[in-house]
């Protein structure tokens, strides 16, 4: 590297659902941004892309997959499913769906970071036990970093969880932060190797 050339900062795509997108939150309180936050306090040099839509299935987020992460992207954490789930999609489509993201992600020499997701029990144990398995099988699989579940720690509680009994509040999501922060910082190192200055 030239001397005083600096490296851009390492960008990261949350690329998700609601849950990640911040559902009925200001842009600064949902994830991407109180990530980023959290991450320069922690003194990475780091921007986080939203880009993930509520609503969006796996099937969806594959379809959209190449032209919402750019080339700029070094990372991305991969948090999908939870509508699967709650429609009762194939299991099968499921993991086929998020197997095609994870390696299209690699292909391109993005490192991911998979965030887990659990059925609703009301669907029932077997396709509980199937849909939940699905996230530790691909990382090991795959062989990608794996947070075995995006709400993990989250109450709920009307300070946590919104109405809906679903989606976090902005205090959720601080929650849900603070958890998966050592993963993230995981997922930098692994991005951050032998990275060049773009340009």
């Amino acid at each position: 590297m030239p001397q005083g050339a600096q490296a851009d900062p390492l960008v990261i795509a949350a690329f998700g659902d609601s849950l990640s997108a911040g559902y009925r939150l200001s842009p600064e309180d949902a994830f991407p941004a109180r990530l980023e936050t959290a991450l320069k306090a922690r003194g990475h040099d780091v921007q986080v892309l939203n880009a993930s839509v509520s609503g969006d299935t796996t099937t969806a987020g594959l379809a959209r997959l190449d032209w919402s992460l750019g080339e700029e992207v070094d990372a991305a954490i991969v948090e999908l499913g939870a509508n699967d789930a709650l429609r009762g999609l194939p299991v099968d489509t499921t993991r086929d769906n998020l197997e095609a993201i994870v390696r299209r992600l690699r292909e391109r020499g993005i490192a991911v970071l998979l965030a887990g997701m659990k059925a609703p029990r009301n669907m029932g144990e077997e396709y509980a036990d199937a849909f939940d398995a699905i996230y530790p099988d691909l990382a090991r699989s795959e062989d990608v970093l794996l947070y075995p579940y995006f709400l993990e720690g989250i109450p709920v509680s009307p300070e946590t969880v919104m109405a809906d009994g679903m989606h976090p509040t902005a205090a959720g999501v601080e929650l849900i932060v603070e958890g998966i922060l050592p993963s993230v910082e995981k997922l930098i190192s692994r991005s951050g190797e032998d990275r060049a200055p773009r340009g």
